[in-house]
């Protein structure tokens, strides 16, 4: 049965596209898990990690968000707005609560070679060794 133009004119006014990017590489075959993260106010998130094998793409659900990758300054992204990683050597050094008075909810998809993990977490040494990537804010 042929869709009606006026159902295809609803679709177009029905959605609201959030964020358009063009990733760096998406794993061939690649596992996709999507997650929703919750942090209590003030939390300061995740230590810092890396999506190895592919990228990351979220979502503010509520709250804001502390957003730092490294070569990036860090920035808020609040309820409402898109982040991405593009994965593989890139540090994500915060994903905290921005706030301490409201709790902080995103849902973020990560895409990966199956088989090896989602995120790693970023030892000292490798965090002194690059502390020259991160930018000031």
């Amino acid at each position: 049965m042929p869709v009606s133009p006026e159902r295809i004119e609803a679709l177009h006014k029905a959605m609201t596209v959030i964020q358009s990017v063009t990733p760096p590489f998406i794993p061939t075959n690649p596992e996709v898990m999507t997650a929703i993260i919750e942090w209590p106010p003030g939390d300061p998130g995740a230590p810092p990690h890396r999506h190895p094998s592919g990228p990351a793409f979220g979502y503010v659900l509520e709250g804001e968000m502390l957003f730092e990758l490294e070569g990036e300054a860090p920035r808020v992204i609040k309820a409402g707005q898109a982040f991405w990683e593009p994965g593989g050597d890139v540090i994500h050094y915060s994903d905290g609560n921005n706030r301490t008075d409201v709790p902080l909810r995103f849902v973020v998809t990560m895409l990966c070679v199956p088989g090896q993990p989602m995120l790693v977490i970023v030892d000292d040494d490798e965090l002194e060794a690059r502390k020259h990537r991160r930018v000031a804010a």
